[in-house]
């Protein structure tokens, strides 16, 4: 007894079967109904989202025994032929097996003869990106100018690799990845028409494996079937596919937020009591992480169905949005860098450790999103006490009373320990007034993107470092360009670069060039020495 796979069995004889890819279907309907059929296609897309089965539609359209229609009647010889792979007027070819010049112009020797059968000879070339360079000259001419019974219908995964000079013959067409929606509903109707019980989920999880292919789809369903008979569970469905419940990952996450090592580390001991896949898993975090996200912004957006809203709403209400942006890409590196660690549950540990090492500390806790706005910090004027250092007298900061000139201010700016946006915050600042530990700067406009409350706190522990007490900060918005260290730093810079290209034009042997071979000085090319 032979059986017919599911990607066989189903695949669409017509464009009214045609799932999804309804920009493609409407331009061939068009064209077929109109009579303005082009010479040459080129569909393209990733692996099984119907390049190929679109290409065979058009072949049964152009040669169906009723006439060219957008409808081919499927019960005529040709159509019968065509959907059962033995139309002799329908040459198949898997470019990436024949990427000779000598197969290809074996191919098109007969490309001048009348179709044996039907209306058009008709050429499918499946993977032509694999063509050699010769084999893409050789093809070209008959490309541009072919016999008025040829149509050309070409099928690739990476256009990029065609030249220039195919695509420019060609009418492309890019067939997009299915969404889980429309592959879930495909697979219901399809498991319901062979009498197999499903739960909903396990259809779910197999349209989420297939990752936009409704053939992967078709193929895991199969295998699915196999491994749990008629009665399809999320329970099976799981251990086939070796994916996990994304509550595991949801509560590792939870527990992220909640700054709680020891739990992070208890949820991942009984996470690899699984056996899991540890890319899959950084991937579903990655996913919840950027729901979290979403919902941090639209408090009332939708969630997937195998999704916990309240999980969901929990770790928003627990992380700021530049946490979550933040825990994002260090998942999204973990992952990346994977393969890389010596173990892999340790690479995921570090992972999540890292989250908890790089969490930014906030003031006060992330509001409830249910009040439609985004979680902010709060920023204090006055913010913890930092520990001065022991041998850092005061005397060496200006007393409180003094006044501190620009030129002293950067001096102070320059002896902070601060680096990155913390120490460009300082640097577009200027002291306006100092009482003991209370610091009052001007903060110029090109600097106001600075003042966040991450990098106001670790200018405050520096200031706190430096005099060695407990310091203050306040903010005042200068209305033009103020004497900032920043701007005194760009203006020497620019002073010793005038200085280094009026030497360099001055110099005796640069003249002489100038005034023999007419050379000139490229000012982009000259840098002050250090």
């Amino acid at each position: 007894m032979s059986y017919l796979v599911l990607a066989r069995k189903w695949r669409p004889r017509t464009f009214a079967e045609l799932a999804g890819q309804e920009h493609v279907q409407r331009a061939l309907v068009n064209a077929l109904d109109s009579g303005r059929v082009h010479h040459a296609f080129l569909f393209t897309g990733t692996r099984g989202v119907g390049k190929t089965t679109i290409a065979r539609i058009l072949a049964k359209s152009l040669n169906c025994e009723q006439g060219v229609t957008s409808r081919p009647c499927g019960v005529c010889s040709a159509c019968k032929d065509i959907d059962a792979g033995r139309f002799i007027d329908l040459l198949e070819v898997d470019a990436a097996s024949r990427t000779k010049v000598d197969d290809t112009r074996e191919l098109l020797e007969n490309v001048q003869y009348a179709p044996a059968r039907g209306r058009y000879k008709v050429y499918l070339i499946d993977e032509v990106h694999m063509l050699s360079t010769h084999s893409f000259n050789a093809l070209l001419k008959t490309l541009e100018e072919p016999p008025p019974h040829v149509k050309f219908l070409l099928a690739t995964t990476d256009p990029q690799k065609l030249p220039v000079t195919v695509l420019s013959r060609c009418l492309q067409f890019n067939l997009k990845r299915l969404p889980i929606g429309l592959i879930v509903a495909r697979l219901e109707q399809i498991a319901s028409a062979e009498g197999i019980d499903f739960e909903a989920e396990a259809l779910r999880l197999v349209a989420h494996a297939a990752d936009g292919s409704m053939r992967d789809a078709l193929s895991l369903l199969d295998q699915v079937i196999a491994f749990g008979g008629s009665n399809l569970t999320t329970s099976d469905t799981r251990a086939m596919l070796g994916t996990l419940d994304r509550s595991h990952v949801g509560r590792i996450l939870e527990h992220v937020a909640a700054g709680e090592p020891k739990a992070v580390l208890e949820a991942v001991a009984a996470l690899d009591e699984l056996v899991p896949d540890y890319r899959d898993v950084l991937g579903q975090m990655a996913a919840l992480l950027q729901r979290v996200a979403l919902v941090q912004l639209v408090p009332d957006l939708a969630l997937e169905q195998d999704e916990d809203p309240a999980a969901v709403q929990r770790i928003a209400a627990q992380m700021t949005p530049e946490d979550v942006q933040l825990a994002y890409q260090i998942a999204l590196l973990g992952r990346r860098d994977l393969d890389l660690a010596v173990d892999a549950r340790s690479a995921f540990e570090m992972v999540l450790l890292r989250m908890l090492a790089f969490r930014l500390e906030s003031e006060t806790p992330a509001a409830p999103v249910a009040s439609g706005a985004m979680p902010r910090r709060i920023e204090r004027s006055e913010p913890r006490t930092a520990r001065a250092a022991p041998d850092t007298p005061k005397s060496e900061v200006a007393t409180p009373t003094a006044t501190v000139t620009p030129d002293e201010w950067t001096a102070i700016v320059d002896r902070l320990p601060l680096q990155g946006p913390a120490s460009q915050l300082a640097q577009h600042t200027t002291l306006v007034e100092r009482r003991g530990g209370r610091f009052r700067l001007m903060l110029e406009p090109d600097g106001e993107h600075f003042r966040r409350p991450q990098l106001v706190e670790k200018l405050v522990q520096a200031l706190s470092q430096l005099i060695g007490e407990p310091a203050q900060v306040e903010f005042e918005i200068a209305a033009a360009p103020a004497d900032t260290p920043a701007r005194r730093r760009a203006l020497e810079a620019d002073e010793r670069q005038r200085a280094a290209q009026h030497a360099i034009e001055n110099d005796p042997n640069v003249r002489a060039m100038k005034d023999v071979f007419n050379a000139r000085v490229q000012p982009d090319s000259v840098k002050p020495v250090n």
